[in-house]
């Protein structure tokens, strides 16, 4: 009974909101936990919890050493699942509601500077096709933001580079239409035209950016390319395969772009998320203010 509750829970996550496999995993696993400690508690079904099961549950997470941001990833499966058997009339309350998240320090992204970024980009081998798909990758990645899962699983008819914009597919199935700017638009037209070309096993490959024997390149693959680069360019930052993109926010923050563009241009669903940005361009400001006013030491 219990495991063909979570296999439908899993189904809807998976058709109806549209999660990738990897949070569905993430999810599995929060909730094994918690069906154990049931089982341990000897609470016959998932059906029967209380709040103060849910509780009990954070509690003795939080004894085992489970750090505060685990512990809130597992609580909100919990409160997730139970939404849904709310919502098909399994349960008529949820009983995590009520039951609050642990409190933690939000981890700044770690970002390029400016020199840095430009660094970056230069160091792709403009004379080979791979070289020639890396910087259009680079260059797009920072030009719009995109996660890298969208990166590397963008197609052909997903851009347009006469006016100017890239039509994406983010978490959750949605949609959003992203500018692209000139450099980028430029270094993407001599990888269409003298690098795509060269890599391809099949004309009718749909994808944009094709890695070994013409199929789409992967996440592990793009990570191991930028953190090549990052090391030739002599960048001794810690990074992530996120990180232009989270320059990309940062210094259009810094410029003076609204946080609800930002917000739109990312994809996230909560401003809450975009605001993270603000915290690192109040960083950077009071840094230049230390560095510069003759009274800020």
């Amino acid at each position: 009974m219990e495991h063909e509750l979570i296999d439908e829970f899993y189904h809807f996550l998976l058709l109806e909101r549209g999660l990738s496999q990897h949070t569905i995993t993430a999810y599995a696993a929060d909730l094994n936990k918690f069906l154990c400690f049931l089982e341990e508690k000897k609470i016959k079904s998932m059906l029967d919890v209380q709040p103060k099961d849910v509780d009990s549950f954070m509690y003795w997470l939080d004894e085992n050493g489970l750090s505060p941001r685990s512990r809130a990833r597992t609580l909100a499966a919990i409160k997730t699942f139970y939404r849904f058997l709310v919502f098909t009339k399994r349960l008529s309350t949820n009983p995590a509601i009520l039951t609050t998240s642990p409190r933690f320090a939000k981890k700044l992204p770690q970002v390029l500077s400016l020199e840095e970024v430009e660094r970056l980009l230069k160091q792709p081998d403009l004379t080979t096709p791979k070289g020639l798909r890396d910087k259009a990758m680079l260059e797009l990645l920072y030009a719009t933001g995109l996660r890298v899962s969208e990166l590397v699983k963008l197609e052909l008819n997903q851009l347009n580079l006469e006016t100017g914009y890239l039509i994406v597919r983010g978490k959750g199935a949605k949609e959003r239409l992203i500018p692209i700017g000139k450099t980028a638009i430029g270094a993407l037209n001599v990888y269409l035209q003298r690098g795509r070309p060269l890599l391809l096993h099949s004309p009718l490959n749909p994808y944009l950016f094709i890695g070994y024997k013409g199929k789409p390149l992967t996440r592990q693959g793009f990570w191991e390319i930028i953190k090549r680069y990052i090391l030739k360019a002599g960048i001794k930052k810690s990074i992530s395969p996120h990180t232009l993109r989270h320059s990309f926010a940062t210094h259009l923050l810094e410029r003076g772009a609204d946080l609800r563009s930002v917000q739109v241009m990312l994809g996230h669903a909560s401003i809450t998320t975009t605001e993270i940005y603000t915290h690192i361009t109040k960083t950077h400001l009071k840094e230049i203010y230390v560095r510069y006013h003759p009274r800020a030491k």
